[in-house]
């Protein structure tokens, strides 16, 4: 996946030009910065500093929580093929249990367009396309939806800088996305919480298309690979509605491996295992 994220009064005029600076490192500017600039200056430096990964594969385990506390598990394995020009491709391969077994889920992504998705489903032995329309649905059984599985590129949304904030013992800056193609995705607006040195993500709240809140993502457990590349150990979705929730434990990353392009294809798909 790809890494995003009160002044006293009266500094609040200053405030967006100077924000804009620490994250530019230039000389002042002739003009005050808007918050959609700063914004999207955020999601573009973010987006540049994890190019170039090439490829990984990780494991995962996913536990299910309803409201009452009781837990399913599964485990799965992940590939991530990093495309010149346009949106990652990722498999997701469920190992555990039987009866999920080789269920999985491909996804191209797109810098603009929709992404493509397909499921297999080995009980019946076919792929199924993910419709647009179904991509803010459940990824099986789980309080993550298919949209929540593509990588935010940068041309998808619009942006807007809020504020900094504390954020354990890092400083955050938060900012809002919205859809540029409201009928692609289910929700209005997200709200991303990233630290300012290394650009990773902490929480994302989701809003629906009523701007109700949602949903909660946070994140956590960051190690980094290759000096450069960080990665979360853990990702916890909570659904406030239902009270359900979903945690991804990730692990085993291993980068720049001999992955075959033919596994992200429709057939490659079917001989997932």
């Amino acid at each position: 996946m790809r890494r995003i994220h009160a002044y006293p009064v009266r500094l609040l005029l200053l405030a967006p030009c100077l924000i804009l600076l620490s994250w530019l490192g230039t000389p002042l500017l002739a003009h005050s910065a808007t918050p959609e600039e700063i914004g999207l200056k955020i999601a573009t430096d973010t987006s540049a500093r994890g190019d170039g990964f090439g490829n990984f594969t990780a494991t995962q385990a996913m536990v299910l929580r309803n409201k009452q506390g009781q837990e399913s598990r599964r485990q799965l394995r992940v590939k991530v093929l990093e495309v010149a020009g346009d949106g990652d491709k990722s498999l997701m391969v469920f190992d555990e249990p039987r009866d999920v077994k080789g269920t999985a889920l491909l996804t191209h992504g797109h810098k603009q367009e929709a992404d493509d998705q397909w499921l297999y489903l080995p009980a019946l032995k076919r792929v199924k396309r993910i419709s647009s329309s179904n991509k803010s649905g459940s990824f099986m059984g789980s309080e993550f939806s298919y949209e929540d599985l593509s990588t935010p590129e940068v041309e998808k949304y619009t942006y807007r800088y809020l504020r900094d904030e504390p954020c354990g013992d890092l400083t955050c800056t938060v900012c809002e996305r919205f859809p540029v193609d409201k009928k692609a995705s289910g929700y209005s607006r997200q709200v991303v919480w990233q630290d300012k040195d290394e650009l990773r993500t902490w929480k994302v709240e989701y809003y629906d298309r009523k701007d109700a809140h949602l949903k909660t993502l946070t994140i956590g457990k960051y190690q980094q690979y290759l000096d450069q590349y960080w990665r979360a150990g853990e990702m916890n979705m909570v659904n406030h509605l239902t009270g359900k929730s979903t945690v991804l434990t990730w692990a085993d990353y291993q980068f720049r491996t001999k992955i075959r392009e033919r596994d992200f294809s429709k057939t490659g798909l079917k001989r997932a295992r």
